[in-house]
């Protein structure tokens, strides 16, 4: 669905994206996440046609975003970070003004405006005007308007910046049911909107893309984790010998528990290992279980070392 090959885009003297490329396949809901500044909006103003890059290729459905604009904008629907809303406007009005510059045919109107305030949960804000909506409400409304002509690709910046928990909730929820029928690309600098929402996540930093994986690969470690009751002999030095142990850390202990993270090559599950050597030893095991990374610390790990 979409495909970005080698972008650069720079602002002045100032590189905004370094050589960017990735793919997104249809069906799939991908965050782009990344501190304020690392370069996410950029991405997206690109994507959409609102923004040419200094070198590099976008397509879209197949199409060229820098010879075939329109044509590409016609298969997006795109809610900027500021949705382009009229106060003044019904949402009504507001979205009968957008099927007129989306260019749906006049006899399939009402039903697109039917199906598309269902499923934005609008039906009963339809003769209010805009200016009188709180900004949960509002930011339904420009979720209207981007899959009012019932677009392949959805594009979300910043979709639920500046809502309360609550709205936050319902936004999600939302874009859930809409994922059912559109590839959804998001940008946000929240780790736990990506973990709600989303199969796969793009991490961005300082404009180059440090990170592209799917969640659930992403969580898997090789790493295994040991808790003793009490503290024990040298249980880290015998541990070390273990077959394809790289390495073993002692954490900060708990309540008298001994715990230790073992570090394992590739494609090597320890705890059959670990378990036989706890029996031998006969150390009284508290838990034994396969590590698991957290979006959070990844995104610490990569935040650390730029």
């Amino acid at each position: 669905m979409i495909t970005v090959n080698h972008l650069n885009k720079s602002y002045g003297t100032v590189q905004a994206l370094f050589d960017v490329s990735f793919a997104i396949g249809s069906g799939e809901i991908v965050g782009l996440l990344g501190p304020n500044g690392a370069g996410k909006t950029t991405i997206i103003k690109t994507i959409t046609g609102h923004l040419q890059p200094d070198e590099g290729e976008v397509t879209v459905d197949d199409l060229n975003v820098l010879t075939q604009t329109k044509a590409v904008q016609a298969r997006i629907g795109y809610l900027p970070e500021s949705a382009p809303l009229y106060p003044e406007l019904t949402v009504r009005e507001y979205l009968e003004m957008m099927a007129s510059l989306r260019q749906i045919p006049e006899a399939d109107v009402q039903a697109r405006l039917i199906e598309t305030v269902q499923a934005t949960n609008l039906t009963q804000r339809l003769n209010q005007p805009i200016g009188q909506l709180s900004k949960g409400y509002r930011q339904r409304v420009g979720l209207a308007q981007a899959i009012l002509h019932q677009p392949r690709l959805l594009i979300l910046d910043e979709p639920t910046i500046g809502l309360d928990p609550t709205q936050i909730v319902e936004i999600r929820n939302l874009i859930r049911r809409l994922a059912q029928n559109s590839t959804i690309l998001f940008s946000t600098h929240i780790l736990s909107e990506v973990e709600a929402l989303c199969d796969r996540v793009l991490m961005l930093f300082n404009g180059r893309i440090r990170l592209d994986s799917r969640l659930d690969e992403l969580a898997k470690t090789n790493d295994a984790l040991l808790t003793l009751d009490g503290h024990q002999t040298q249980p880290d030095a015998l541990l070390k010998k273990l077959p394809g142990v790289r390495a073993v850390e002692k954490l900060p202990a708990s309540n008298g528990h001994a715990t230790y993270r073992v570090q394992g090559a590739d494609d090597v599950d320890l705890c059959p290992a670990i378990y036989q050597l706890a029996a031998a030893q006969q150390w009284p095991v508290r838990e034994l279980c396969q590590d698991v990374q957290t979006l959070e610390s990844v995104f610490n790990q990569m935040a650390t070392a730029v």
